[in-house]
């Protein structure tokens, strides 16, 4: 089965983490997974924040008396 580009560039980045190799936007060297996992997730364009972009937002109505 073929490897999503997203799905690649993840397994790339979590590599350089676990070399050490793995930098923040300070420079940095990223010692945390979790942090690890963030910026491999954005990297490849499945943050969280970029999902809920394009879902529609409630409008709420006010009720009249």
């Amino acid at each position: 089965m073929k490897k999503s580009k997203k799905q690649s560039k993840v397994e790339y980045v979590m590599k350089e983490f676990k070399e050490g190799k793995l930098k923040s936007s300070s420079g940095r060297k990223v010692t945390s997974r979790a942090q690890a996992v963030a910026i491999a997730m954005s990297e490849a364009g499945m943050s969280k924040k970029k999902k809920e972009e394009g879902k529609k937002k409630r409008k709420y109505t006010r009720k009249k008396r």
